[in-house]
């Protein structure tokens, strides 16, 4: 069927469109097409790193509550290698940590907390492992080394317990005066339900029984 004359130029703009702009949009089409592709295709990597991570922090919990240290040393160190910059890989950090210093193995729980000090992905866990890492440094007397991990402004929630352990390294250091000071600290900003608090309170009653 012949065309009229509109139709006609409606398909000769159409032609000089895409003769002109043809090109163009080719190309932008492909490239949101492979941005798509890229998309899903990122999105399942990430799936698959989360569950390949998932399964070994399940691994590491079940070493862990078996005692199991060498278990708990490879399976960590495999997590580490793979999936340390998941949220898995600062979980990870801090309960193999726990598991070398309930085996009495402070030189082994230094590098996970050390890590996840510098470099966990959230401040909960950077908090935690600065905290637990000062009390390793007090046992080892490196007091000038847990000074600096408890340096520095750190979230309202963790202010008790950073008192409590600044406590521990003054009474190391023979400043009962001071240490019965941040024991008092600790006791204003720990709330009545927190485990830490009667601890908190025995150490101040034995220093004040002291003189201190």
């Amino acid at each position: 069927m012949a065309l009229n004359l509109q139709e006609q130029d409606e398909v000769e703009s159409l032609k000089a469109f895409w003769g002109k702009y043809g090109n163009f949009l080719m190309a932008t089409l492909t490239v949101v097409l492979l941005a798509i592709a890229g998309w899903r295709g990122w999105n399942y990597w990430e799936a698959r790193q989360s569950a390949e991570a998932a399964a070994l922090y399940d691994a590491l919990r079940a070493a862990a509550n078996a005692k199991d240290v060498a278990k708990v040393k490879e399976t960590s160190g495999n997590l580490f290698e793979r999936f340390g910059n998941t949220a898995y890989g600062q979980m990870a950090a801090l309960l193999a940590a726990r598991v070398y210093f309930d085996a009495n193995d402070l030189k082994a729980a230094k590098p996970p907390l050390e890590w996840a000090a510098g470099k966990a992905r959230d401040e909960e866990f950077r908090v935690t492992a600065r905290l637990r890492l000062a009390s390793i440094l007090i046992d080892e007397k490196a007091f000038e080394e847990a000074a600096r991990q408890l340096a520095g402004p750190v979230p309202k929630a963790f202010a008790g317990e950073f008192a409590d352990v600044r406590g521990d390294l003054l009474v190391a250091q023979n400043k009962l005066a001071d240490a019965k000071a941040a024991y008092k600290q600790a006791l204003e900003a720990l709330v009545e339900t927190s485990p830490v608090r009667p601890l908190v309170k025995i150490k101040l009653d034995a220093l004040s029984s002291a003189g201190a």
